[in-house]
């Protein structure tokens, strides 16, 4: 913009100051020094130049100088458009820090001369948390104190000179002279204002937050920041409370509780609420307060699980919520339109006689001057202007309580038809089961709370269990869920608030076993299922392995064993839902089970090297090498799949750790082996990870856990029996630096290169299979893996002509199975026949763990994860498979001569 339209837009600001606005036009009057650095240096060279200019030792006058110069400076460049909201709004926001944090250090000065103002922290809340401070605001800081680094007077006790401090500070900033005040200040936000004194110990402050805060105070700390003062002090505050706030476990309670203030606010200012002469642009509906809590819902909703949702600012928010897809980005859009012309508008309200208003004038010649102080005609006109933004956001936010006042009738006959209406066979032993829930006997329903939210949940439990192949079988399974919980209310809420997961839930209780006791250990899994990535295949091992790697706050070792099996226990839950609900190939489930596998073990692994190293230091030119064999190695897990691993190490063996309790290279790997495998497989608070099965290691179980790489290559090429080469085949090094995978991948390489007798090679390889075959006999007919015909004979197959063809080594069998086809070395239907026993399998785990007939109910979900139209399908196609896969393998085992 050239210098002559800043001075036209500035004059016609002058203009609707001088007719529109007492109060801008006192402060022209008295710093017109201020108009000229509006035109030369813009809005933050104005500042800046009038809080130079007005520094002097009396801090209370100065403060009030300089609040004049900067309510001058943000009101004419506003005014003359020649700054923008966010630009206003951040300057008063910056100069509420500099009142408070002036105020602090001279309160502590006072008593302490000489002293930093340490061990005091003001915390700002609401818009001045967020940055986003009112023209005319009140600021609403809670006062948090260290006692132990608080300065004080002698004989005085630390919380009496934090009281006294901080009725200085209110001094300061509120008391009233010819130029006016600084801040009005409401410290009601504390906890419990009415009885905690002024300024809070940082101990009772976080004993409170993390133990007694109400749900609203969560959303009160959504914008919440270390502001003035021991800017340190309250910085770590915030971050230790933040568990508080950001829940990864979700708490409708708290969605419940900011949608019932919105409605008490619309109760208590009815007559505020339509938009016309007197409209609350704070409260009335459509309004500020409604586009604020419409984004703090869903930031408390999904910010616990997406950090990158947290923003403090509303319209920052309101753009993280639509880019994420966790709100519709034109509603996002469209309420930031409204945002901004709404807090416009609320600044001419505060600017005509600097009073604290968010409400349109009923005087119609009021609100003609607030109109053209905005530059338009009248009252009329500003309405208008609004009117289609009150009433898209008030249909919006109208939208979050789309939750009818819906309940299941309490007279056994209407419950009956009810239940019986919605599909159950046996209504009667239905009621006795909701019944015996409303009766409140186990002790997650107990309270009246708990109660209501059961009420209120009930109809959408019912609905979905009405959809069930076997209704009563699910309640029952629902029943068990929520009598071993400690308390239902949220699993309630969260049913309540979101069908789609009542749904979800009753396919896991009707059909996965697994799940369903997994859910029962742990309900908060549920939570996982709101994110509709959720039901998207995981992403790769690189980007599993940073979100599982950083947590949201340092952590000590046994937190992050803790926060790693809650990830992947999400993770595979979440995978495990997948297929159930038919979201995901079967087959894309396995490889999303191995990369979460995977990326668990690279840190895990990474975190007990660093554990181990600072207790024993490192093996100069020597590292832990981890390598993948089994389902693990080929990349495709079930929900039940250990992890079949070989850990070597490279380096001299002769070699010695240099910690402060050394040990040589042979001892310091095999004991760091152990505990890379106790970090695996040991049951946490969190529960179980994985089971780690290291058998397949060179001389086997009577063999030392982890061996030097030069033994392990001296072993495969001169001692290792045929079946350890066949398990070379799907060996593959997931951890470790890349020399030295690409070291060992190379000794695999060449192992199964070498050449062998064709007949030694075969008879080895079917004797093997006769072995397994007497010992680990198939359980059933639907035992995929070890039924004749199954998974152990196609991998057989594939392994014995890999070896005997020295030709197709992939890791991955639907890779190395393709390269035998082209090569025509097997029927190309053995690849599609092997993907339909894998998916059978990976279902199988989940549908029936002990690989039986799947229960009837669940049958044509079996059939539907294998792609075909019903059980009868499914039985015919398994049949055909298997016959295929018998013929390759007597096929492969019968030598030609």
């Amino acid at each position: 913009m050239d210098a002559r339209s800043r001075h036209d837009r500035l004059a016609d600001a002058l203009r609707r100051i001088a007719d529109g606005s007492p109060f801008l036009h006192s402060l022209v009057q008295r710093h017109p020094g201020t108009v000229r650095a509006i035109e030369e240096a813009g809005l933050a060279g104005a500042i800046a130049t009038g809080l130079a200019a007005a520094e002097e030792e009396d801090v209370g006058r100065m403060l009030r100088v300089q609040r004049q110069l900067v309510s001058l400076a943000t009101g004419l460049a506003d005014l003359a458009g020649l700054a923008s909201f966010e630009e206003v709004v951040a300057q008063l926001s910056s100069f509420a820090d500099h009142a408070l944090d002036c105020a602090i250090r001279a309160a502590i000065r006072e008593r302490a001369p000489g002293e930093e103002p340490r061990g005091m922290a003001a915390l700002a809340l609401g818009k001045h948390g967020s940055r986003e401070l009112n023209y005319s605001s009140d600021i609403d800081p809670i006062l948090i104190f260290d006692p132990a680094t608080l300065p004080h007077r002698a004989r005085e006790e630390p919380v009496e000179a934090a009281v006294r401090i901080t009725r200085r500070v209110l001094e300061l900033l509120q008391t009233r002279d010819a130029n006016g005040y600084v801040f009005r200040v409401d410290l009601r936000l504390r906890p419990s204002p009415e009885a905690s004194p002024l300024a809070l110990p940082i101990d009772a402050a976080l004993s409170y937050y993390e133990s007694a805060a109400l749900p609203w105070e969560r959303a009160a700390f959504i914008r919440a920041r270390a502001a003035a003062g021991d800017v340190a002090l309250g910085a770590e505050f915030l971050e230790a409370i933040r568990p508080f706030v950001w829940r990864r476990s979700l708490d409708f309670g708290a969605v419940q509780e900011i949608r019932q203030i919105s409605r008490r606010i619309r109760d208590h200012f009815a007559q505020s609420q339509l938009l016309g002469p007197g409209y609350d642009l704070k409260r009335g509906r459509g309004g500020i307060r409604e586009i604020e809590f419409f984004a703090q819902i869903h930031q408390l909703i999904h910010g616990g699980r997406e950090p990158g949702l947290r923003a403090p600012a509303t319209l920052d928010a309101l753009s993280a919520l639509g880019e994420a897809g966790r709100i519709d980005a034109d509603v996002a859009s469209d309420m930031a339109v409204a945002y901004r012309l709404y807090r416009t508008i609320e600044h001419r309200l505060q600017m005509v006689d600097d009073m604290q208003t968010h409400r349109l004038p009923k005087d119609p010649a009021a609100l003609d001057n607030v109109a053209r102080l905005h530059g338009l005609s009248d009252g009329a006109a500003l309405t208008e202007l609004m009117r289609p933004h009150v009433e898209r956001v008030g249909a919006a936010y109208d939208g979050l309580d789309g939750d009818a006042e819906e309940r299941l009738p309490m007279e056994a006959e209407k419950l009956e038809a009810e239940l019986s209406a919605a599909g159950f066979a046996d209504p009667a032993a239905a009621r006795l089961r909701i019944e015996t829930m409303r009766e409140g006997k186990s002790r997650s329903l107990r309270t009246s709370v708990a109660q209501q939210a059961l009420e209120a949940m009930l109809p959408t439990l019912v609905r979905a269990l009405g959809k069930a192949p076997a209704p009563q079988d699910a309640l029952s399974r629902f029943e068990d869920l929520v009598a071993g919980l400690p308390s239902a209310i949220n699993l309630f809420r969260l049913l309540q608030a979101r069908p789609a997961l009542a749904r979800a839930l009753i396919d896991v209780l009707s059909h996965a076993p697994t799940l369903s006791q997994a859910l029962g250990r742990r309900p908060a899994l549920l939570d996982g299922l709101i994110d509709a990535t959720a039901l998207e295949p995981p992403p790769s091992v690189e980007v599993l392995t940073d979100e599982f790697a950083h947590g949201e706050r340092s952590e000590n070792y046994e937190l992050l064993l803790d926060r790693v099996r809650q990830l992947v226990g999400e993770r595979r839950f979440a995978l495990g839902v997948q297929l159930i609900e038919a979201a995901s190939d079967p087959i894309e489930v396995g490889h999303g089970y191995a990369r979460v596998a995977e990326a668990a073990l690279d840190v895990l692994a990474r975190a007990t090297i660093a554990e181990f190293e600072a207790a024993h230091g490192k093996v100069a030119g020597g590292e832990l090498v981890i390598v993948a064999l089994g389902r693990l190695g080929g990349g495709a897990l079930t929900h039940a799949s250990d992890l079949d691993i070989v850990y070597l190490f490279s380096g001299d063996m002769m070699a010695e750790s240099n910690g402060a309790r050394p040990l040589g290279a042979t001892t310091y790997f095999n004991r760091l082996a152990q505990r890379v495998s106790a970090a695996l497989s040991v049951s946490t608070a969190a529960g179980p990870l994985y089971e780690v099965d290291t058998r397949l290691r060179p001389s086997g179980t009577q063999g030392p856990l982890a061996v030097s790489i030069e033994s392990f290559e001296r072993y495969q090429r001169e001692s290792a029996w045929t079946w350890e080469h066949m398990a070379l085949t799907r060996a593959r090094p997931i951890f470790g630096s890349a020399e030295a995978r690409a070291q060992v991948q190379h000794i695999i390489d060449e192992t199964l290169r070498q050449e062998r007798a064709d007949e030694s090679l075969t008879a080895d390889v079917v004797k093997m299979r006769g072995d397994i075959a007497r010992h680990k006999p198939p359980s059933s007919p639907f035992d995929v893996k070890l039924v004749e015909g199954g998974l152990v004979d196609c991998e057989f197959t594939v392994h014995l002509l890999q070896l005997r063809h020295r030709s197709a080594f992939s890791p991955r069998l639907r890779v190395a199975m393709r390269t035998l086809a082209e090569e025509g070395l097997i029927d190309p239907a053995l690849i599609p026949a092997h993907e339909l026993l894998t998916r059978l399998l990976v279902t199988q785990r989940l549908v029936s763990p002990a690989s039986a007939e799947p229960p009837p109910a669940s049958r044509d979900l079996v059939a539907r994860s294998c792609g075909e139209p019903d059980w009868a399908s499914l039985v015919k196609s398994y049949e055909s498979a298997r016959a295929l896969v018998r013929g390759e393998w007597e096929r492969a085992a019968t030598l030609k001569k």
